[in-house]
């Protein structure tokens, strides 16, 4: 075991399991649970730089201030859901622009065995069931000058509909605990991928993809023509497609011109 986790062994308990029969169960070093955090990402970091090595997982019950991109901040209600960020120390950092979508490419399937319907991928991270947003992911990675140090790896899948926000569940009875089992091993699988998107990778995206030909607002107006090896959105407008590699996919409400 690493240092980090000489000193902090395992912590806690996850659905009445201590963490260290359930680092066993995922097949990970170490897992740290906790009832409540302000944001696993946060609690990962810190992990990861006292040393706690490729594999730790960080699970919350609930989160106080959980984070998103561009700044975005919610709670995450209580037993509702799967917070979670695994630590990664990639060799190199080839595949962080495409982190994300590959991420979401190796959950969605195995999120359809738990779900009411099949699983969509919304450029650049997000999961949909129904047209409401189901899971979400937010990778971090930390420098040590020009060498990749860690990638903090934030997941956020709900197993129950938020009450307060359009957002989707899953099916009625699923155990948190049979979801981690399904989902961690595929967010590692992900993490270990390399380089841009693979056409098996791109192809996957297609068949699952929210957004296609549809039309879009934002990150400029025009329609949405998938996504390319880099991880890019593939935007349709007057002059042609363009390739966006930053910001936010916002389709146009049906009904508005």
């Amino acid at each position: 075991m690493s240092s980090f986790a000489d000193r902090a062994a395992v912590s806690g308990s996850y659905e009445g399991v201590p963490a260290e029969s359930l680092a066993h169960r995922l097949d990970v070093p170490v897992v740290l649970a906790f009832d409540e955090v302000s944001s696993t990402l946060d609690v990962a970091h810190a992990a990861a730089a006292a040393g706690a090595a490729s594999g730790t997982l960080v699970l919350a019950d609930a989160q106080t201030a959980g984070r998103g991109r561009m700044g975005r901040r919610w709670a995450s209600e209580r037993s509702s859901g799967i917070w979670l960020t695994l630590i990664e120390r990639p060799r190199d950092g080839s595949a962080l622009d495409v982190l994300s979508l590959r991420i979401g490419v190796e959950l969605a399937p195995v999120l359809d065995a738990f779900a009411e319907r099949r699983v969509q991928l919304k450029w650049p991270n997000d999961l949909y069931v129904g047209g409401r947003k189901l899971a979400g992911v937010l990778s971090e990675a930390r420098w040590r000058g020009e060498a990749l140090d860690w990638v903090a790896i934030g997941v956020g899948i709900n197993v129950r509909a938020p009450a307060a926000a359009e957002g989707a569940g899953l099916r009625d009875g699923v155990s948190r605990l049979a979801l981690l089992d399904a989902a961690v091993p595929a967010i590692r699988r992900a993490a270990a991928g390399r380089g841009p998107l693979s056409d098996a990778e791109l192809a996957a995206f297609a068949a699952r993809d929210f957004a296609a030909g549809r039309a879009c607002v934002e990150p400029t107006a025009g329609r949405v023509r998938g996504i390319d090896a880099g991880g890019a959105l593939l935007v349709e407008i007057a002059s042609g497609v363009t390739a966006f590699r930053a910001g936010s996919l916002v389709l146009r409400e049906e009904g508005k011109p």
